[in-house]
């Protein structure tokens, strides 16, 4: 049985492939999207078959189209620490929004799923796990982490359901529109297919626990339909992989031998090592990823050659 969707942020990189799914396997989607980092190009190719509205995910609440939802996927804000670093006064919006989607979830009495961020892990040892202590460090997660206690407080006061999802490092297609903020999977894939050096902090050591969109996606809808009514999961592989690995993998998926350049790191409280711990999402939420990292590299290859 098809059921009705709110997804914020649905012209993004993980919302447009998110969308993109939902219409697959018949569900019906409103998007909502202000395309202040999200890009019409991502959903072309479903044009006509959704109900886009311009607008911001604050407006979400009093805009007359949005009723009658099954639940809503909350992706619509900024998802990276350099716009909030330039831009302070993100972190309030970003908290505003969120709690006028946690009153439209209250409205329409459906569940929210939502993105969070394995930013608010820094400054703790490998493997990231849930009950860790959270030590924001910077202002995006402070702001994501916010949200993970509003929604508690949410279910707390009136009984509202949601899931909220940290997501580890997230690469895929879509990503275009991001330019310098997205993954370093991509900009890595980006230069190397210009046979252009890849430009790597340090020593290219740092690692990452790379996670692939198609696999994000497949934990959003897991927790859309997951009984459990509040509650935080990681979303990674369990697995890491530094930069140079990154690089040394694409060469070989290009069939090159680019090597990469080395830069400072001049970046704040940068992380270095990135592992998530992925037993609490197995066993409660049956998520897995299915991609390996050269699969995943592989696969975005293939959908640039489709487009």
């Amino acid at each position: 049985m098809s059921k009705k969707f709110l997804v914020t942020g649905g012209a993004g990189f993980i919302g447009s492939n998110l969308v993109k799914y939902l219409l697959k396997r018949g569900d019906e989607v409103l998007m909502v999207d202000d395309l202040s980092t999200g890009s019409k190009e991502n959903i072309k190719e479903i044009e006509g078959k959704i109900e886009f509205i311009l607008a911001n995910s604050l407006d979400c609440l009093n805009l007359e189209q949005i009723k009658n939802l099954d639940g809503v996927f909350h992706l619509g804000m900024p998802s990276s620490s350099p716009l909030y670093k330039e831009n302070h006064n993100l972190t309030g919006e970003a908290i505003n929004t969120f709690i006028a989607i946690l009153d439209l979830v209250k409205r329409e009495n459906c569940k929210l799923v939502y993105a969070s961020t394995f930013s608010i892990y820094n400054g703790n040892p490998i493997p990231f796990k849930e009950d860790m202590p959270v030590l924001p460090k910077d202002f995006y997660s402070e702001a994501r982490y916010f949200m993970e206690r509003m929604a508690k407080l949410y279910f707390d006061l009136w009984g509202i359901k949601s899931i909220g999802l940290r997501f580890s490092s997230v690469y895929g297609p879509g990503e275009e529109s991001k330019k310098n903020l997205a993954n370093m999977v991509s900009q890595i894939l980006w230069w190397m297919q210009e046979d252009k050096q890849p430009l790597l902090y340090g020593n290219g050591e740092q690692t990452r626990d790379f996670v692939y969109v198609k696999d994000v996606v497949l934990a959003l809808c897991l927790s859309m339909g997951l009984k459990a009514e509040q509650d935080i999961f990681n979303v990674g592989t369990g697995e890491s992989h530094s930069f140079n690995e990154v690089v040394k993998i694409v060469n070989s998926v290009l069939g090159k031998n680019i090597k990469p350049e080395y830069q400072e790191n001049s970046v704040q409280n940068y992380v270095d090592l990135h592992l998530a711990d992925t037993t609490k999402a197995k066993n409660i939420l049956g998520f897995q990823a299915q991609y390996s990292l050269a699969l995943g590299i592989e696969e975005m290859l293939k959908d640039a050659k489709l487009q």
